[in-house]
């Protein structure tokens, strides 16, 4: 075994002899140019390791501001976003104002139009039956406002107040199924009578079988009633089923969009005034 290790290193020593060896004459030995060769194999492979050092230093670098770039991407186009959310609300307002605008100009343009004493008011509340179709306008006694007073909208005929307190007032929807109007027809003067029903639609009863109707026909208030103003639109009829002797059903599609009012004109002539009828009419409560 001793013998093993004397002359492992006994090979060792002469393998660094050698090597020292061939250093030692490396040193002595030039290149063409004059450069020591051992100097110019250190400096080529030191070289070699600078250069994977600064590939690798630069791949280094050039991935982390690849990263700060894209966390700076990112942050911007999270800003934007957020700029781009703030400019759709703001457009929906804006939309949203423009739109009341419009509803506020028509309803001017129809008050500065009528011939009739009216007051604004605005929609502040809708029913909560289904049964009943009323809704609730901030102008009252206070202002004027007197039961059987008609209300009108830009599109058409809305209703009639049932309820003023002293700053607000029930209105019953021209829909509501105890709401009726006198009604003709404005193309051939058929008169009848508009019926709520509780529903979107409505009805005209009381049409001579003998009148000239058709779907597409323009239904507008007689007048009859002492409550609503002649002339205002209440719808177009929608279909007409004949029946035995008169017309059974004449379906009429509303002309006011009662989902989306937010304002109204009141009109403020007393109702019945100067026909006598004392606002009766037919425009009464029935089963």
């Amino acid at each position: 075994m001793a013998l093993v290790d004397i002359r492992q290193r006994t090979g060792y020593f002469f393998l660094a002899l050698i090597v020292g060896h061939v250093i030692l004459i490396s040193t002595q030995v030039t290149t063409q140019r004059g450069i020591p060769l051992l100097e110019a194999a250190v400096f080529g492979a030191f070289a070699e390791v600078q250069r994977a050092s600064n590939d690798l230093l630069n791949g280094v670098r050039g991935t982390w501001d690849g990263y700060l770039a894209l966390r700076q991407v990112q942050a911007e186009n999270m800003a934007l976003k957020q700029e781009l959310d703030q400019l759709r609300v703001r457009l929906q307002q804006e939309r949203g104002i423009a739109e009341q605008s419009r509803g506020l100009q028509a309803l001017l343009d129809m008050k500065a139009g009528l011939p009739l004493p009216t007051a604004a008011a605005a929609v502040i509340a809708g029913g909560g039956s289904p049964e009943f179709r009323t809704m609730t306008i901030d102008k009252g006694v206070g202002d004027g406002l007197q039961s059987n007073m008609a209300v009108i909208a830009p599109a058409g005929v809305v209703g009639r107040i049932i309820l003023p307190t002293g700053r607000a007032s029930k209105v019953q929807l021209l829909i509501d199924r105890n709401a009726a109007a006198g009604a003709i027809v404005e193309r051939t003067r058929a008169q009848g009578v508009a019926m709520g029903t509780g529903t979107d639609q409505m009805r005209m009863d009381y049409v001579p079988g003998s009148a000239d109707l058709k779907a597409g026909d323009t239904v507008v208030t007689s007048g009859i009633d002492g409550i609503y103003p002649k002339g205002f639109v209440i719808g177009q009829i929608e279909s007409v089923h004949r029946g035995v002797g008169e017309y059974s059903t004449i379906v009429i599609r509303p002309a006011v969009d009662f989902g989306s009012l937010e304002s109204v004109l009141v009109v403020l002539t007393p109702p019945g005034a100067g026909d006598g009828s004392g606002g009766r009419g037919v425009n009464q409560d029935r089963e």
